[in-house]
């Protein structure tokens, strides 16, 4: 099992929202490379970055501050938030993003998010699937899709779908734990499937559940933020 360590930007400032509420913020630096740079220190090479900003409103307000994450850290970056389109997407890898999380434009642009899977093919385009209530939700969480997220799945398999970054938005942000049977559902539905566990983490135990499972990464944020769990177990982890 993967660590993958998780900075949320809004208006430039490392945040963690509860549930995906915007009016529930909590802000925990206003450096970012400072915090990304601490996982660097301690041996990661990969980071999750989600834009909120660009989540909510489809601009890609952080851009510059997550280049220079990786310009200054090193880190490979898979980023989320306000990809709508394949220019978008397009845009994003010749800038130096390694890999890309899309919800809005898997399900309210769905041509272009098939064309960037079958173009820049599923290890390099990740599913964000944020479930609310049992249905994929997007738009930085306000809207949900009405079809079956089994049916969306089965679908966007044959186009080439990888990787699921699968998030309980009831547990994110609230160190409640892990959907433990949330993610063994998925994994016996869809076993060809790769599923990076995001939301509820709170401590060791709940990554050592996720590795009993089997689960291919975990996403790590307030947990770490919060000092819940230490940047040398996280790296344990991953070894």
């Amino acid at each position: 099992m993967k660590v993958i360590p998780a900075i949320d930007l809004l208006d430039g400032k490392v945040v963690r929202l509860k549930k995906g509420d915007y009016e529930k913020v909590t802000v925990y630096n206003e450096n970012p490379i400072e915090v990304a740079q601490e996982f660097a220190d301690g041996g990661f090479k990969h980071i999750h970055i989600v834009d909120l900003d660009g989540a909510r409103s489809g601009d890609f307000t952080n851009l510059r501050t997550i280049l220079k994450i990786i310009n200054q850290t090193g880190l490979s970056v898979q980023m989320g938030g306000g990809i709508r389109n394949i220019g978008h997407v397009r845009m994003l890898f010749e800038a130096g993003i390694n890999k890309i999380v899309c919800s809005s434009m898997a399900v309210k642009n769905e041509p272009d998010w098939i064309k960037a899977l079958t173009h820049y093919g599923g290890g390099r385009c990740i599913l964000g699937m944020d479930l609310k209530d049992g249905k994929m939700a997007y738009s930085g969480w306000l809207e949900t899709m009405e079809e079956p997220v089994n049916d969306y799945l089965d679908r966007m398999i044959v186009y080439g779908l990888e990787e699921v970054l699968c998030t309980d938005i009831s547990r994110d942000g609230m160190l409640s734990g892990a959907n433990i049977e949330l993610y063994q559902t998925m994994m016996h539905k869809f076993p060809g499937l790769s599923y990076l566990a995001s939301g509820g983490v709170a401590d060791n135990q709940d990554l050592l559940k996720l590795q009993q499972i089997d689960i291919h990464a975990v996403v790590v944020g307030r947990a770490y933020l919060d000092g819940l769990i230490s940047l040398k177990d996280m790296v344990a982890f991953n070894l």
